[in-house]
């Protein structure tokens, strides 16, 4: 996954604070229970020294009902919530931390690998284009190009043929209007899918239509159709499995490219690649209870396992910081990708495929 998402929070200075917590709201006593559970939280945040008025803004927030989820991770700084992310299910552990850099990657294991990717469904009128690149979905709908011919009969009127031809020809600027609209928001969001359901004619011509990038990342739908009370299931089930092919085809690249080299393996080699931005993509064993730490400067790329690297490198006072945190936003300010892997043939469980 790209770090997009949590990337404008290494603009800031920190220290932050980072909650996780458990805020679904499913019995009669579920208010109380959120806070309770928020205040044994906020009483351990001020153990650890954050100020009342970095912790205030997450307790109004978690206590809110209009916010109520599974679960809820929240990061602060200065006194504002910075970011928060409904989780879809109670957080593995709940979690108060005051720290250097904000703790984002028990909330991007439990996210999941987003892929970025389009769904689309379409006709001789248009297509419906919905856009998923992590957070909401957002929907699309791609007007016809073209109003459809009218047929006339009779005397001055059309032949049946060409009312054909310029039905064709209708359906064809439609498809390619379509095909435009699923070609920009591809490249804007880097899609690695394009799921395309509908008419076979039209799902042929917007193939024909699309830019060579585009059209070899489609995988065509086979469920799935713009027709009023259509059900959305058989075609969202054929993207889920699309989905779960190419990540299951992607991690097994990954690994492969991981041995094949060139490659980082460790937490202190790792570390070096990401502070040279050698790193294409960082494969990190997906452990809640690692307590693993690295030693960071102020900027992003600032990493090492011991502090005397970054001593040599013009940076006075290291801090000790979790290893994950460190890792995570080294590869946010660096562009690179962050796999989570099961399971991982390297010390401290952490590795690196590198660019170079």
């Amino acid at each position: 996954m790209r770090l997009a998402s949590v990337r404008h929070l290494y603009e800031r200075r920190g220290p932050f604070v980072s909650v996780y917590l458990d805020t679904a709201r499913v019995t009669e006593d579920a208010a109380t229970a959120v806070e309770l559970r928020w205040r044994r939280i906020d009483e351990e945040l001020a153990a650890r020294g954050a100020p009342p008025d970095v912790r205030a803004p997450i307790g109004e927030l978690v206590t809110e009902p209009a916010q109520a989820a599974p679960g809820r991770a929240v990061f602060a700084e200065g006194g504002s919530v910075v970011l928060t992310e409904p989780l879809a299910a109670p957080p593995r552990r709940e979690i108060a931390r005051w720290s250097p850099l904000p703790h984002v990657v028990p909330m991007l294991a439990q996210r999941g690998e987003t892929v970025p990717h389009l769904e689309v469904l379409a006709d001789h009128a248009g297509a419906e284009v919905i856009v998923s690149c992590g957070g909401p979905k957002r929907e699309l709908t791609v007007e016809a190009a073209a109003d459809w011919p009218i047929q006339k009969t009779g005397q001055g009127g059309w032949s049946q043929t060409r009312y054909e031809r310029d039905a064709e020809e209708t359906w064809r600027r439609n498809a390619v209007a379509a095909a435009e609209v699923i070609d920009k928001e591809a490249h804007g969001i880097g899609a690695e899918l394009v799921v395309l359901a509908g008419e076979p004619q039209t799902r042929r011509m917007i193939m024909d239509a699309l830019g060579k990038e585009t059209a070899g990342r489609v995988v065509v739908a086979e469920r799935g159709s713009r027709a009023p009370g259509s059900a959305d299931e058989p075609f969202q089930a054929e993207v889920d499995h699309a989905i779960e092919v190419w990540q299951r085809k992607r991690h097994a690249a990954l690994l492969d490219a991981y041995h094949s080299g060139p490659y980082a393996t460790g937490l202190a080699e790792t570390a070096r690649a990401l502070r040279d931005g050698r790193v294409a993509t960082l494969l990190l064993r997906d452990d809640p209870s690692s307590d693993a730490t690295l030693w960071i400067g102020p900027e992003g790329t600032q990493l090492a396992a011991e502090p005397g690297e970054l001593n040599d490198l013009g940076v006075e006072l290291p801090v000790e910081e979790r290893a994950d945190a460190a890792l995570a936003r080294a590869v946010a300010v660096t562009d690179a990708e962050l796999w989570f892997v099961p399971d991982l043939d390297a010390p401290d469980g952490v590795g690196a495929v590198l660019r170079y």
